[in-house]
């Protein structure tokens, strides 16, 4: 029977069907291929597998062992990272690294090498990460540690799910003395201003992240608010609500996020925050999941769904890039609605495939417009890898092969781990094209 599965960014795909992950060694169903699927939050094609069978890794979510003393968990890959906080963070526990929402699985954690705002001081999700069981259809079930010989570990952390089924997994925890977040938001009036701030305020706290407002021009030109926060020393953790309270009951026949709309939304937000700098403190999930408050909110981008584009550009070129990311954004009609801008720090993954380097990362968010979109992210791939940056594939619906070849050179080196039985449509799409 066929399964449907899909992309937070609006691709659906019906597949020949859904293998529980105990399954995955012993069944044969999967003559196009098979592909770990989680919770479905990334935003393309990555995760998604026409052709072949979906492994639903949710159906294995225990939390097998936790030491409170040392902070080491070990569970099964389809536990969400909202349901390990909601375990660990009562005991003073807290993931080192978080993405932007708390509803995806620890094995899709680590197979997109996910990163935080806090790069910049723990690195990527990888990073913490001591031991992986991974299930392969030609070698039978292997645990890997970080500099294993065979070199799989590093081709997992950010392999995209291709290297083999990850079936449970063991992290290292930080020490908290409460989950809520003492937040400090600077109000700064355009884009240079941004790039006199990041780097201290990096330095002093533990986490850093800014929005920009990408559609203001002249003496307004990327303005935005610069948020950082580090967690409060004593609170404890309050009852979670990571529950959705509101949520998009359905998907428009047209977008909301642009035009008048968004011209309003960008200026309210700004004049939110008060002019220079101001502090607050604020629950965890505000801080680190602003949209999880509400369900499906990708369904406001329209019935096309959304097209999000991250790059990451070397420091030296950060600004100038920026800069022409935004403008070519601007000269092609387009707004972003949410535009986020962050700075990677030099702390490597393990992982030779993973997509934060250090850095700039600038996300935008567009609805599908079609050809226009398309020819807007052609051109901003070009801008990007121009500055020697790279594009985020588990952000991606649409780049070129040459584009990732060029964004990871050593993807190869995956093709070459890569599990026999582990295909996506990504990887036909760029890799094997």
């Amino acid at each position: 029977m066929n399964a449907h599965v899909e992309s937070w960014g609006g691709l659906s795909v019906e597949t020949s069907g859904l293998l529980k992950p105990e399954a995955f060694l012993d069944d044969t169903r999967a003559s196009g291929g098979a592909l770990p699927y989680g919770n479905g939050r990334s935003y393309g094609d990555s995760c998604l597998n026409a052709a072949g069978v979906a492994i639903a890794t949710r159906s294995a979510r225990r939390i097998l062992s936790f030491d409170e003393t040392t902070g080491l968990l070990e569970a099964e890959a389809g536990l969400l990272l909202s349901e390990l906080i909601d375990a660990v963070a009562p005991k003073g526990w807290f993931p080192a690294v978080l993405p932007g929402t708390q509803f995806v699985t620890l094995g899709g954690a680590i197979a997109n090498d996910i990163h935080g705002k806090n790069h910049h001081r723990k690195g990527t999700f990888g990073c913490h990460v001591t031991e992986i069981h991974l299930d392969r259809t030609d070698r039978g079930a292997l645990v890997i540690r970080p500099g294993d010989a065979t070199g799989l570990f590093e081709a997992t952390v950010g392999g995209l799910g291709l290297t083999g089924l990850i079936r449970k997994a063991t992290v290292q925890l930080m020490r908290v003395g409460a989950s809520s977040i003492r937040q400090e938001t600077t109000r700064f009036n355009d884009l240079e201003e941004y790039f006199g701030l990041a780097q201290a305020v990096d330095d002093r706290h533990e986490y850093a992240v800014a929005w920009l407002d990408s559609i203001s021009r002249g003496r307004r030109f990327g303005r935005g608010h610069l948020i950082a926060g580090d967690h409060e020393t004593e609170g404890g953790h309050p009852a979670s609500g990571s529950a959705s309270p509101l949520k998009v009951p359905f998907t428009p026949p047209v977008t909301p996020l642009q035009g008048p709309f968004l011209r309003l939304f960008n200026e309210t937000y700004f004049r939110g925050a008060p002019a220079g700098v101001s502090t607050r403190t604020v629950g965890f999930e505000k801080f680190f999941f602003p949209l999880d408050r509400i369900g499906r909110w990708n369904r406001l981008y329209g019935p096309r769904g959304l097209h999000q584009h991250q790059s990451v550009i070397p420091e030296e070129a950060g600004f100038e890039t920026v800069k022409k990311l935004l403008e070519c954004t601007q000269a092609n009609r387009h707004g972003s609605f949410l535009t986020v801008l962050k700075r990677f720090g030099q702390v490597r993954s393990p992982g030779f495939m993973s997509f934060p380097r250090a850095g700039y990362t600038l996300t935008l968010d567009f609805p599908d417009k079609g050809s226009p979109t398309l020819r807007l992210l052609q051109e901003l791939d070009e801008i990007t890898l121009a500055a020697g940056g790279a594009i985020n594939p588990y952000k991606d619906r649409r780049m070129s092969s040459a584009t990732f070849k060029a964004s990871f050179p050593d993807w190869q080196k995956l093709e070459t781990l890569r599990d026999p039985a582990l295909l996506s449509d990504f990887w036909r799409r760029t890799a094997l094209n």
